[in-house]
Parts: C-alpha cells; sequence; structure tokens
C-alpha cells in the first residue's frame, strides 16, 4: 500500500511538472515570424512581449514552433487604437492542409469611435461558415485583456477575460465534425482586410495612420504537445493524470459559466451563423439544433 501510495504521489508530481513546464511560454523561445512579416515586428522586453505591424508594405505572422491538441491557450492582447479601419488582427490555432480545423478569434478593426468586432470562428476538416461576433464590453485598445482557446475532447470554448463568450459542443457520434485528431499551431498575425473587414469592406485602411501596431503578450500554452497520430488518444485519455483538460469539471460549462455566457450573448452578439436563414438557403448546419452549453 506505501508503494503505491508513492507511486501516485510520484505521478501526480510529473503531471504537475509536465503541465507547469509549458505555462509561461517566452515568445522568444516558443514562436517565430513567418516568411515575409513586417520588418518593425518584434518580440520584446524579456522575450514575453510581441509587436506585429502592418502598413502599407507588409503584414506580420506570428507560428508557434509546437503544434497541439486539446488544453488552453491563452493570449493578452491590446488591440491596435485610433482609426484600424480594414485592420484585421487574428490569434488562432490551425493545422494544416486542405482539411484542416481551425479555432479562431478575428479583431476587425474600425472607424475611431466605433467599437472593434471579435469575430469567433471555427473549421472542421476544412470547412467553416461558423461565425459568432461580438461587441466586446470594454475598450480592447486601452489595455491588455485575455482572450483564451479552451478545448478537450467534449467541446471548444473561447473565452475574454475568465467569461466565455461562445461554446461549440463535440457531436461526432452524431456526424458531426470536431477538431479531435489534428494537431493545431498557434498564430498571431495583423494583416490588411479592407475588402471585407469594416462595414463589409465599405472603410478601408487609412494609410495615413499606419504603421499599425497590435501588441501580444504572455503566451500561455497549458496544452498537450502533438507527436503525431499516437497523440489522438494520448491528449484524450481520462487516465492520464496530466491530462487536467479531461476532468469531469472541464466536461461542460457549470452554472455561473453558463450564466456568463448567456449574458454575453444576449447582450453582446452580433451576428451567429445559427440564425442567418438567408445566408444558408434554410439549411443550417446540424449542430445548430443541438444545445450548445
Amino acid at each position: 500500500m506505501a508503494r503505491l501510495q508513492v507511486l501516485l504521489m510520484a505521478l501526480f508530481i510529473s503531471a504537475i511538472a509536465l503541465d507547469q513546464s509549458i505555462v509561461n511560454a517566452q515568445f522568444s523561445e516558443s514562436m517565430y515570424f513567418t516568411p515575409g512579416a513586417n520588418s518593425q515586428c518584434a518580440i520584446v522586453g524579456n522575450g514575453d512581449d510581441l509587436h506585429l505591424v502592418l502598413d502599407n508594405t507588409a503584414g506580420s505572422r506570428a507560428q508557434s514552433k509546437k503544434a497541439f491538441l486539446f488544453g488552453s491557450i491563452e493570449m493578452l492582447i491590446k488591440l491596435v487604437p485610433g482609426n484600424s479601419a480594414g485592420t484585421v488582427t487574428a490569434y488562432y490555432v490551425s493545422s494544416s492542409g486542405s482539411n484542416h480545423d481551425e479555432i479562431d478569434y478575428e479583431f476587425l478593426g474600425n472607424v475611431s469611435g466605433q467599437p472593434y468586432i471579435i469575430h469567433t470562428n471555427i473549421f472542421t476538416q476544412g470547412n467553416g461558415s461558423k461565425e459568432q461576433q461580438f461587441y466586446p464590453w470594454f475598450d480592447p485598445t486601452a489595455d491588455f485583456h485575455n482572450y483564451t482557446i479552451h478545448w478537450n475532447p467534449t467541446e471548444v470554448v473561447w473565452y475574454v477575460d475568465s467569461i466565455p463568450i461562445r461554446v461549440f459542443r463535440n457531436y461526432e457520434n452524431e456526424g458531426i465534425a470536431y477538431p479531435s485528431k489534428q494537431g493545431m499551431n498557434v498564430y498571431s498575425s495583423l494583416w490588411n482586410a479592407d475588402n471585407w473587414a469594416t462595414r463589409g469592406g465599405l472603410e478601408k485602411i487609412n494609410w495615413t495612420c499606419s504603421p499599425f501596431t497590435a501588441r501580444f503578450s504572455k503566451f500561455r500554452p497549458r496544452a498537450c504537445e502533438w507527436n503525431g497520430p499516437i497523440s489522438i488518444s494520448q491528449c484524450a485519455s481520462e487516465t492520464n493524470p496530466a491530462n487536467w483538460w479531461t476532468s469531469p469539471i472541464y466536461k461542460q460549462l457549470g452554472y455561473a459559466k453558463s450564466g456568463q455566457l448567456q449574458w454575453v450573448q444576449d447582450n453582446y452578439m452580433i451576428y451567429n451563423y445559427c440564425t442567418d436563414y438567408k445566408r444558408f438557403n434554410g439549411q443550417m448546419a446540424p449542430e445548430c439544433s443541438k444545445p450548445q452549453f
């Protein structure tokens, strides 16, 4: 019995060590700028802060060196201030290939004085068109705010400052695709999208306001590292003590978090693909008829 207790304690300690080893990942060690990134973008401070820059020569994008499957990806972001119309600051996880999975935050720029739009989407096996959009209940340019992508074998949850704004549940057993079998890298980008981003493309980028800078801080990937197909079962295992995201508490939002989610959706949601009957000719996605939380 004593030997069993020692073994269990060792497993518990090793699980904590595994989880904590990737809690505070410096940008300088865990991400890199992809080719063609703006020459002004930089990793600053002690490697904990990332500046992405857009001007009329180029935008910029950074990518994590590692891919993950299940867990929690956190980023503090301070968006482009002033007249940011036509710009998009993006933060997302994505696999590669035509049948990729992807979970998105995109922040659509504005004309000065107008609110940003928090644009969320999810792709499964290369298919997207699952957008939900929200107005923030704060000024996202005045300070850093925490944007978290949390996903496990049961559900994907988008959090803003620990408040859930959206849930996408796993209904694979009913033939609805879910991002559960592809490792995804983390991306941050700032780019020119003035053909659609602000008022459907009516508001173009005012280049006299450039360079535009978005700031990122304290990248925290508390997630299962992708090591190929073997990770599909390893990262979903409920018996591995390191997989904290598979514990019962994370299978569904609790009462308080469900209340927060309802508050956001009642007061700040401005678009939901599940109610856009005209766009989809009345043929709504099958998950739209399922409980979402």
